[in-house]
């Protein structure tokens, strides 16, 4: 019997489960925008008609999943012609525009979900392509290791960002409180010390959850890993004195000491090269996702004035 394991191509979309947590989201999303009347659907009507889903930039695309659930509640269909992660070269085509999927159903439904799928398509294609420009850059200069996000996330729409950053080939990091115990600096202070918190957290944490200590200097950052912290992150230091820190740290501790270095603060692709060392094992940042770039979509219902 033939193993075709290895020939199931991934998915991102199998990230989501079947229950309908995210897709409650939607919901809301679609109610948010259709509170009472829809005045514009009384004047368009119910006729079944076409349109053309256009990417009007260079980007990935992204939010397929999120933008499908929007057209299975409006009651419209849609064929894809590129698959969530491709990414885009708009810009290469003579009019700056290239159809990512044909659209089709009562012309009003369609309107209807328009304007959410549009935003839902800019922001997550926006996180991914921001998330694969500072992974290409971190290899280019030969970094090896784990470039993340954050928690920085915008409420109501952490699935979606989180979502984003992975297709972008960026970690996720951790998703909320419950994923991972963080200790940072108010922690620390409000419990007295970074030996006491560590001992805390490991009583109510178990063997499952990893323990992650927000520190400022080298020394901080001793006491975290002998106290028995699974990643230190060395927060806000300044490339020399974080590659310095690193390298002293694994040459002294590691691998007597099982530990993980985070870096945070200030990573942006611009910078990227004064930053990275593979002596940190972490870079997190949330340049990835907060206050990056759309990518420009549009719907145009097929006419003979279209192009």
């Amino acid at each position: 019997m033939t193993d075709n394991k290895e020939n199931t191509p991934e998915k991102f979309s199998d990230l989501l489960p079947e229950s309908s947590g995210w897709k409650s989201q939607v919901t809301s999303w679609l109610q948010e925008d259709i509170p009472s009347f829809d005045y514009g659907g009384y004047v368009v009507g119910s006729g079944i008609q076409k349109a053309d889903l256009l990417c009007k930039a260079d980007g990935m695309l992204c939010g397929v999943p999120f933008v499908q659930e929007v057209f299975r509640q409006c009651k419209v269909e849609a064929i894809w012609f590129y698959e969530e992660g491709s990414f885009i070269k708009a810009s290469e085509v003579e009019n700056g525009r290239i159809k990512v999927a044909e659209v089709t159903g009562p012309v009003k439904n369609m309107l209807q979900a328009e304007r959410l799928a549009l935003n839902i398509l800019a922001r997550s294609s926006g996180i991914a392509t921001q998330s694969y420009k500072t992974i290409q850059a971190a290899r280019d200069i030969g970094y090896r290791g784990i470039i993340g996000g954050t928690r920085k996330t915008t409420p109501g729409l952490r699935l979606l960002e989180k979502y984003s950053m992975m297709v972008g080939g960026v970690d996720p990091h951790r998703y909320d409180l419950s994923s991972m115990i963080m200790l940072k600096d108010n922690h620390i202070w409000a419990t007295g010390s970074i030996t006491k918190a560590i001992k805390r957290a490991k009583r109510v944490g178990g063997f499952a959850l990893k323990i992650e200590v927000e520190v400022r200097d080298e020394v901080e950052a001793r006491e975290a890993i002998e106290a028995g912290a699974d990643i230190v992150m060395l927060d806000n230091f300044n490339p020399s004195a974080l590659r310095k820190a690193a390298r002293q740290l694994k040459a002294d501790l590691f691998p007597a000491n099982h530990f993980l270095l985070e870096c945070s603060g200030g990573l942006k692709p611009e910078n990227i090269g004064k930053y990275l060392c593979n002596d940190i094992d972490i870079y997190s940042t949330s340049s990835v996702h907060q206050g990056c770039g759309i990518i420009d979509f549009s719907l145009k219902i097929r006419h003979s004035k279209y192009f």
